[in-house]
């Protein structure tokens, strides 16, 4: 009986993501440890603190590193896949310790209706057709000054302040932009 549970588990879960990442166009996808650090960097580089939104956070391992290693940030992903969003529930929980809430927390929502007014930083690992959807949302929605970080895929229509290349094997892009 317990291992009929257990596998009626895993098949429902599997059938969430699929049916998630059929709705959603993609996948979520866990993020290489070179992409994470170049971000991360990034993030550094603009010396400030503040609130990054990350933008379908998936399984939770750009935001929780973010929250690691950019100490004076606070991180919260949006996710709408289930399974995803309370594996990285869980991993903030578990590696980041007791400071997870105030670092980082990942939440139910949908990418295209979220509010980023009180955003400092957007970080997104999407793919082109959510890309020019969430670039004109997040060009109405952004304060001046705001800083987009986008992994893979330029915003459409928008000019990068820097264009960084990871020393992965995919050699990624990670494109950094700054609403005017």
């Amino acid at each position: 009986m317990i291992s009929f549970l257990l596998v009626l588990f895993c098949l429902l879960s599997l059938l969430s993501i699929v049916w998630t990442s059929w709705r959603n166009g993609i996948s979520p996808m866990p993020s290489s440890a070179p992409l994470r650090r170049a971000v991360a960097n990034e993030v550094n580089r603009l010396r400030g603190s503040g609130l990054i939104v990350e933008a379908g956070s998936g399984w939770g391992t750009l935001g929780i590193h973010l929250a690691k290693y950019c100490k004076d940030w606070r991180v919260i992903g949006i996710e709408n896949s289930p399974i995803p969003l309370r594996v990285s529930q869980l991993q903030a929980r578990f590696s980041l310790g007791r400071s997870s809430k105030s670092r980082a927390a990942f939440q139910k929502g949908n990418i295209y209706t979220w509010s980023y007014a009180d955003a400092d930083i957007v970080v997104c690992y999407l793919y082109p057709g959510a890309m020019q959807q969430l670039g004109s949302i997040l060009h109405r929605g952004l304060r001046p000054g705001t800083c987009v970080i986008s992994v893979c895929f330029a915003i459409p229509n928008w000019t990068p302040e820097k264009v960084v290349v990871c020393r992965d094997l995919y050699r990624t892009k990670v494109y950094v932009y700054k609403v005017e």
